[in-house]
C-alpha cells in the first residue's frame, strides 16, 4: 500500500536483526541506520504510525503487533500469546466456543446495569454475585452495598431523623400531640428492610426478563477465560466467557486492632442490626462515619465520633469543618486527635450490652477509656478483588489498595476483560457513576443502538417506607429534533419541585440538549437523579 513493503510479511533484514518462527512471529531488534540496506527510514516510519511504539523490540505475531518486552512477557502471562501463536487474534474471538458470550462478576448497580443492556443488544450473559458474610454474620441479596447496605437504607434513616426534627417544629406551626413521643428502631429496621425486599426481588425479576443468567455463587479467575462459581454449599462450576467485566465493589476496613472484628460492626450491619445501638461510638471521619453519625443522633441516641486527624480527607476542609460544627450544635460529641487500640470484651452482655474501649492520643502518650453500647466503624472500604483469581488471569491490581488501572474504556491489561465501579483505580466511586459506566461499557462491546425515552415515572425514596401511593411524580422534557435535540421546556411533579426545576432552568439557558442530559451524571440518592436515569 503506502509503504514498499507491507508488516504482513517481513522486511528483508538478515537474520542477525530479525527472528522468526513457523507461527509467522517476527521481532524488529535494534539496529543501527547503516546496518538497513534500503529504505530503512520509510520503515522506520511506517512502524512508529502503525504501532504508536518508539522502543525496541517491537514484536508482531501473525499480523497482530504486541508491542515491545514488557507487553510481550504480559501476553505470556495473562495467555493472550499463546492464543496469537495459536492463530486466535481479538478479531476471531468470537469465533471460539464459550459458554457466554459476558460474563459479569459482581451484582451491584454498575454489574446490573452492564449486563442487562449487553443482553438488549442480544448477548448471552451471565452475572454472578455472592455477599461473604460479615463477622457479625450479616449477608444481603441482589444488588450491591448501595442497595442493600449504602445509599438507599442511609437516606431512609437519614429520613426517619428529618421526621423527628419535623415532630420537634411542628408544635411552633400549631400542631397539637402528646410529649411522649418516642422512635423505635425494630419498626423502622424492619420497614427499610423490607423496602430493600422488595429491590432485591425486582432485580432477580428483571434479570430474568432481560434472559440474563444470575447465579449466586463466589467467582474465581482459574484460566484468563475461565472461572471458577462456588456457591453457598461448596459446590464449583466452571464457566467460560469471550469477555469479563469486574463489578465487585468494595467492603468495609477494620481497624486490625484487639476486639474489632469480634465487637465492632460496620454500615455492613448497622441497617439490619435487630437492636436499638444504644450510646454509640463512631470510629473515622469518612463521609459513612458522618451520615451514620449524624442520623443515629438524630434519632435520639447519644453518638461520638472518633477522629484521628481531619474531617473528611479530600473533601473542601472549610465545608467539612463546617459539617462537623453543625453536627456538634445538634448533639454530636467529638474526640479529636485519638486513636482506638483496644475494643475489651463485653462488660454487659445483652443487645447492645456494653463495651470497653481503650484509646491512644496522636500528639501525646494520652490514654484514654470510655464506655459504649455500639462501636462502629468507619475508617474507609478496601477493594474486593483480592481473591478473585486475577493473577491467573493477568490482570494488573495496585498491590497497594486493591484497586484496578483501566484505560478510559475501562479496559484493563487484559484485552477481554473489563472493570467498572468502585474497584477503579483513580475513579469515582459513586452508584451512578457505576450505572452509567455499565450501561456505556456494555454498548460501546456491543452496539450504539439504544430506545430514546422522554419522559418517566417514578416515586420518591422517601415515599417508599411510609408506603403512599407510588408512581404519583411525573416528568418530562421537550426538545427541538431540529436543533439538535435542544431541550426547550422541562415538566416537574413531585418533591422539591423548585429546587430541582430551578438547576434545570439554569441548563436550559445555557442551551442543554438531550444527549448532554442523558450523559450527566446524577446525584444519588435524588430524585433530580431520576431524570437523568429516566431520560436516557
Amino acid at each position: 500500500g503506502k509503504y514498499p513493503r507491507s508488516l504482513h510479511s517481513p522486511p528483508r533484514f538478515s537474520s542477525e536483526k530479525f527472528a522468526f518462527c513457523k507461527f509467522s512471529c517476527w521481532i524488529l531488534c535494534k539496529c543501527r541506520k547503516n546496518d538497513i540496506k534500503e529504505e530503512g527510514t520509510n520503515y522506520q516510519e511506517m512502524l512508529l504510525e502503525l504501532t504508536g511504539q518508539k522502543t525496541v523490540p517491537n514484536v508482531f505475531i501473525n499480523k497482530k503487533h504486541v508491542g515491545g518486552c514488557d507487553k510481550t512477557m504480559q501476553a505470556h502471562r495473562d495467555g493472550s500469546l499463546q492464543r496469537l501463536l495459536s492463530g486466535q487474534t481479538e478479531e476471531n474471538q468470537e469465533d471460539q466456543t464459550y459458554d457466554y458470550d459476558l460474563i459479569v462478576i459482581g451484582g451491584g448497580s454498575g454489574g446490573l446495569a452492564c449486563s442487562k443492556e449487553a443482553a438488549n443488544l442480544g448477548k448471552k450473559v451471565m452475572v454472578l454475585d455472592f455477599v461473604e458474610p460479615t463477622p457479625k454474620g450479616t449477608t444481603w441479596g441482589l444488588g450491591g452495598t448501595c442497595v442493600n447496605v449504602g445509599c438507599i437504607p442511609k437516606k431512609l434513616m437519614h429520613q426517619t431523623a428529618l421526621l423527628g426534627t419535623a415532630l420537634q417544629d411542628a408544635r411552633k406551626f400549631g400542631w397539637e400531640f402528646d410529649e411522649s413521643v418516642k422512635h423505635n428502631w425494630e419498626t423502622m429496621k424492619t420497614a427499610v428492610n423490607n423496602y430493600i425486599g422488595s429491590l432485591n426481588w425486582g432485580y432477580r425479576v428483571a434479570l430474568k426478563d432481560k434472559n440474563v443468567n444470575y447465579v449466586n455463587a463466589y467467582a474465581e479467575f482459574v484460566e484468563p477465560h475461565k472461572i471458577k462459581a462456588t456457591n453457598k454449599r461448596k459446590k464449583e462450576t466452571f464457566y467460560t466467557a469471550a469477555k469479563f467485566v469486574l463489578a465487585t465493589g468494595e467492603r468495609p476496613r477494620y481497624l486490625d486492632i484487639p476486639g474489632d472484628r469480634e465487637y465492632c460492626i460496620t454500615s455492613d450491619d448497622l441497617f439490619s442490626l435487630p437492636y436499638c445501638p444504644g450510646k454509640t461510638l463512631v470510629i473515622g471521619a469518612s463521609y459513612v462515619a458522618l451520615e451514620c453519625g449524624g442520623f443515629l443522633a438524630g434519632l435520639g441516641l447519644d453518638v461520638t465520633v472518633m477522629v484521628r486527624s481531619i474531617l473528611l480527607r479530600g473533601f473542601d476542609q472549610d465545608m467539612a469543618n463546617r459539617a462537623g460544627d453543625h453536627m456538634e450544635e445538634h448533639g454530636v460529641k467529638f474526640i479529636r486527635k485519638f486513636v482506638p487500640v483496644k475494643v475489651g470484651g463485653q462488660l454487659e452482655a445483652g443487645t447492645p450490652g456494653r463495651l470497653k474501649v481503650t484509646a491512644k492520643s496522636t500528639e501525646t502518650d494520652e490514654i484514654m477509656e470510655g464506655e459504649y453500647n455500639t462501636v462502629l466503624i468507619a475508617v474507609g472500604r478496601n477493594a474486593c478483588t483480592e481473591r478473585i483469581g486475577l493473577d491467573k488471569a493477568g490482570v494488573r491490581v495496585n498491590p497497594k489498595n486493591g484497586k484496578i488501572p483501566v484505560n478510559d474504556e475501562e479496559q484493563t491489561n487484559v484485552p477481554h476483560i473489563y472493570a467498572i465501579g468502585d474497584i477503579l483505580e483513580g475513579k469515582w466511586e459513586l452508584t451512578p457513576v457505576a450505572i452509567q459506566a455499565g450501561k456505556l461499557l456494555a454498548r460501546r462491546l456491543y452496539g450504539n443502538s439504544t430506545l430514546k425515552v422522554y419522559h418517566s415515572l417514578f416515586w420518591p425514596l422517601e415515599f417508599t417506607v411510609a408506603n403512599r401511593d407510588n408512581n404519583k411524580c411525573y416528568s418530562k422534557i421537550i426538545v427541538n429534533k431540529l436543533d439538535n435535540e435542544r431541550v426547550i421546556g422541562f415538566h416537574y411533579l413531585g418533591p422539591n419541585a423548585g429546587e430541582v426545576t430551578q438547576g434545570f432552568g439554569a441548563a436550559m439557558k445555557c442551551g442543554i440538549t438531550k444527549e448532554q442530559l442523558d450523559g450527566t451524571i446524577g446525584i444519588h440518592p435524588t430524585c433530580a437523579e431520576v431524570e437523568h436515569l429516566k431520560f436516557s
